[in-house]
């Protein structure tokens, strides 16, 4: 991926989705999480405060060698233990039915097979098990879907990542069940980059 891609981007990442802006969607999200959790895109470890007191473990899948050294001082202050479990999520080298809950915040954006990563992930849930996600993409207004469309190029450059991913109809071809899910636009960002989708999906 080159300097930037290995190094600068990372960086830009945990400072463009630090608490100042995603604190509160983060402690949103991460409520309710227990046991074993798979993360997908762990990335700088951002949800890792944020992460319930029921959950003994993450399991973090992050191809980014720079992310995980930014993670160090979060996985150090935390109670949660972390074990670093992989660099692809599209092809997780873990059991079936293995975690009680899984965890992705603005990953699927940047997979380039998330209806692969998803249905990976479903298979190490365990049954009745939860994905608590929260992703960006596909907004429901064309006149911002052109501009997301027009930028996706610069945006695939910049920050890795597809501003028209459509998060629903991933969800929908995937073995998961939507149990729960909300939109908004955040405020914080420009609307061809902040429709945001959050929610649960169960095994």
């Amino acid at each position: 991926m080159g300097l930037y891609g290995n190094h600068l981007r990372p960086r830009l990442h945990a400072y463009a989705l630090d608490d100042r802006i995603t604190g509160e969607v983060r402690a949103r999200v991460c409520a309710g999480l227990t046991g074993d959790v798979l993360e997908i895109g762990y990335g700088a470890g951002l949800n890792q405060p944020h992460l319930p007191a029921a959950v003994t473990g993450v399991w973090a899948v992050e191809p980014s060698t720079t992310a995980l050294r930014l993670s160090q001082e979060r996985r150090d202050a935390s109670a949660v233990p972390v074990v670093v479990a992989g660099d692809d999520a599209q092809f997780l080298d873990l059991p079936d039915d293995r975690f009680d809950a899984a965890l992705c915040t603005w990953v699927l954006c940047g997979i380039p097979d998330a209806g692969a990563a998803l249905a990976e992930v479903a298979r190490v849930l365990k049954p009745g098990g939860s994905l608590h996600f929260v992703e960006h993409g596909l907004a429901p207004d064309a006149g911002v879907v052109r501009w997301q469309r027009r930028v996706n190029g610069v945006s695939r450059v910049v920050s890795g990542c597809l501003l028209d991913n459509d998060v629903d109809a991933l969800l929908a071809a995937s073995p998961l069940t939507v149990t729960a899910r909300t939109t908004w636009y955040e405020k914080a960002a420009p609307k061809a980059a902040g429709h945001m989708y959050a929610g649960r999906a169960t095994a």
